[in-house]
């Protein structure tokens, strides 16, 4: 379908058009007529499937109409991370450059000066607001934001921000909006907490669903069957018969990344951390010396696995294995988003993880090749006897690189809490 089947207003149009964009994804074609009939949604869709503009451009539309009042918050846009605010930050600018609408992002991350400027900008009554959980509720404590005009009220990532924690914060938002705002979910899983949620505050919903896509077939998945320990002499293997170039490898805690960010960094491999301590500016300055490939690893955790777009990524590495089958398709999908569309992932699996493992092959509907393991050195590697070893990790930490100290929580990323503010700044005038 094209956009301009959807009755969207001209100036919509205009802006999408400038920027090529002129056939719907599925959940874009789902989505936009019943939020533009005010209907309440609940919509499950990946990151990657067009959803940010499913509920931008409806919310856009009917902001460019007039009718709200300018000294009110008419839209809240709910992110679990500063990345993804951002992203979406980005999104609005664009789809509104011929709209006179104003837009705040409201995350943690930066200093005094950015939390007096995000500050203001609420006070003035910024059209849409584009939040992390933790920092909109310092707002609200603060007084400096109002939300009972409120119109719009959107959740983007629900089921990433309640695995975060901030269920109680959302909730606590929640109370703050008239009964007559229009409430729209976007969530790529259906857990228990996300069903009580959208019973909770969503009202006679229509619920939008797009399948959870596969990996491209573009992507060369691959696996090493191995032990903890030989996890880092394979990767520094890997490292050495090939320069690595636009690599990104994953981990499930902090604590994990930081140490093989700093053991490899001995090896003297061009990488760089990107967890959830590093200050804001720490963060963007990473992204951006990996985005001008001055750095050639990015050792990461999950939050660079959803919201955060870069291209010509040629491998991924799964040092450990993500919780759920749908964050391996997260994880890879960075890749094979270049110009030559193809890419490479390769997942190391532990002992612990042949049963999580043999849960993604069931959720990829194929069997993943399995790298043997030439190196003598290395010492004999396991079978892969998922059934056998199913359950042996519950209730034990998963092994550090070798020579490291286990441990560490897994990275919630918390976008604000104890954190300090930030706004976008150059936001055009009304």
């Amino acid at each position: 379908m094209k956009f301009d089947e959807l009755h969207l207003e001209d100036a919509i149009l205009d802006g999408l058009y400038a920027m090529q964009f002129e056939e719907t994804t599925p959940i874009q074609e789902l989505s936009i007529p019943p939020i533009l009939e005010k209907k309440d949604i609940m919509g499950f869709a990946q990151t990657g499937s067009g959803k940010t503009a499913a509920y931008v451009l409806p919310v856009l539309n009917e902001l460019s109409k007039g009718g709200y009042p300018d000294d009110a918050v008419n839209a809240v846009i709910m992110s679990p991370t500063r990345e993804l605010a951002q992203q979406i930050d980005q999104q609005v600018e664009g789809f509104s450059y011929y709209v006179p609408v104003s837009a705040v992002a409201v995350y943690g991350g930066t200093d005094g000066i950015a939390y007096a400027q995000q500050e203001r900008g609420l006070l003035m009554g910024a059209d849409i607001v584009i939040a992390t959980p933790g920092r909109l509720i310092s707002h609200l404590n603060m007084g400096s934001v109002d939300l009972s005009r409120t119109s719009f009220f959107i959740l983007d990532e629900a089921d990433r921000m309640l695995d975060m924690g901030f269920y109680d914060d959302i909730m606590q938002i929640y109370k703050h909006l008239p009964a007559t705002c229009q409430i729209i979910m976007f969530s790529a899983t259906m857990p228990p907490k996300i069903k009580k949620m959208a019973q909770t505050i969503l009202k006679d919903p229509v619920e939008v669903k797009v399948a959870i896509a596969r990996p491209p077939e573009a992507i060369l998945q691959s696996a090493y069957i191995c032990h903890e320990r030989q996890k880092l002499p394979i990767l520094r293997n890997l490292f050495r018969q090939s320069n690595p170039q636009r690599v990104i490898v994953f981990s499930s805690s902090k604590m994990k990344v930081k140490e093989l960010a700093a053991t490899l960094k001995r090896l003297d491999f061009n990488v760089q951390a990107m967890h959830s301590d590093l200050e804001q500016t720490e963060r963007e300055q990473v992204m951006k010396d990996f985005k001008n490939r001055h750095t050639d690893i990015l050792v990461a955790t999950d939050v660079v696995a959803r919201g955060i777009d870069i291209t010509d990524i040629s491998l991924i590495i799964n040092y450990d294995i993500p919780n759920d089958p749908e964050d391996y398709v997260h994880r890879i999908g960075r890749t094979a988003r270049g110009t030559n569309g193809e890419g490479v992932a390769i997942t190391l699996v532990g002992v612990e993880e042949q049963s999580r493992f043999k849960e993604i092959e069931t959720f990829l509907g194929k069997t993943i090749y399995k790298i043997p393991v030439d190196d003598p050195s290395l010492g004999e590697t396991p079978a892969y006897e998922p059934e056998k070893n199913k359950g042996k990790a519950r209730g034990r930490r998963r092994g550090a690189p070798q020579g490291a100290r286990q441990g560490g929580r897994p990275d919630r990323n918390d976008s604000s809490h104890g954190r300090k503010g930030h706004r976008r700044s150059g936001n055009r005038e009304r």
